[in-house]
């Protein structure tokens, strides 16, 4: 068991813009694991800020589909969308400590820069108007390129992608992901992070971000994404085939080898709790493929 005066508290923070698929598994039953194996809380976060992308009735079929797979979470389901007054009220902390500011650069600009931000708007102090809204922007003095991996050990970041302002605060007013997946890792306490590879290079803006919000950062670590060909990662986007469509036990037996946990054969289409049961006890995360991609086709 954890100490408790420093729990263990995990988290799946899926976006509702379609139904779970295979790559999403995996983080799913990671997290999980990486968290029940050492007796903590394992938290589900509904990450539906971006309400343009999100599907009617998609957070309640991922919730359906996790309980299909026997990934009972602990307390309420968190929404993003019901937090927008905290989001806000961090936004007025950060521009009162003159750490943000309006930018009113073009995608095109930016891809001018050489696809990295070059901070022109730094200086310019400009003010929002209803004939042009601004982004906003979070200076990123302080971040590290660096960091330990939980899962994939010492990672190396590149400068221009993790010291580039980026953007906290939509043009078209919504809250970006970057600054609300850190306010709501400190609120619910999170003591680690299990996700997917695709969002090692975001770590280091967000360990720094939890600095100056005067927060301790939760342990990251990253598993490898799922690919059906190199370079195309499973995801909604590519309409993934949704994991409902198959059967759990399959899946589930599938998702732990991918991750090197070697179940034994003896658990091939066993129920999900007795498969559960298994991968609690036994989960290993040194085991875990130490690669940013496997090309997989899980449904074959």
């Amino acid at each position: 068991m954890p100490d408790q005066a420093f729990p263990i508290v995990g988290r799946f923070a899926p976006s509702p813009s379609g139904p779970l698929h295979f790559g999403s598994l995996l983080a799913a039953v990671a997290s999980f694991l990486h968290a029940k194996s050492r007796g903590g809380q394992w938290l589900l976060r509904i990450e539906d800020i971006d309400q343009p992308r999100t599907q009617p009735g998609a957070a309640d079929a991922i919730q359906r589909d996790l309980a299909a797979f026997g990934l009972h979470w602990d307390g309420p389901v968190w929404y993003q969308s019901e937090r927008l007054e905290r989001y806000q009220q961090v936004f007025d902390q950060l521009k009162e400590a003159e750490l943000i500011y309006g930018c009113d650069c073009s995608r095109k600009q930016v891809a001018a820069m050489g696809g990295h931000y070059n901070g022109h708007c730094r200086e310019r102090q400009l003010e929002p108007s209803h004939e042009k809204p601004l982004a906003y922007r979070l200076k990123s003095s302080g971040v590290q390129t660096d960091f330990y991996d939980t899962l994939q050990g010492p990672q190396q970041i590149p400068a221009p992608f993790c010291q580039e302002d980026y953007i906290i605060k939509r043009r078209d007013g919504l809250f970006a992901y970057q600054l609300v997946v850190v306010i709501d890792d400190i609120d619910q306490q999170i003591s680690e992070v299990i996700r997917g590879a695709d969002l090692l290079e975001m770590t280091t803006r967000q360990q720094r971000l939890f600095q100056l919000l005067d927060a301790t950062a939760p342990a990251f670590g990253h598993i490898p994404l799922i690919s059906a060909k190199a370079g195309f990662k499973l995801s909604k986007q590519n309409h993934a085939p949704a994991i409902h469509l198959q059967p759990p036990s399959t899946l589930l037996f599938q998702a732990l080898n991918v991750l090197g946990q070697s179940c034994p054969n003896e658990f091939s289409g066993a129920p999900v709790d007795e498969i559960l049961s298994w991968a609690i006890q036994n989960w290993l995360p040194s085991a875990v493929p130490k690669v940013s991609e496997i090309v997989l086709n899980p449904f074959n």
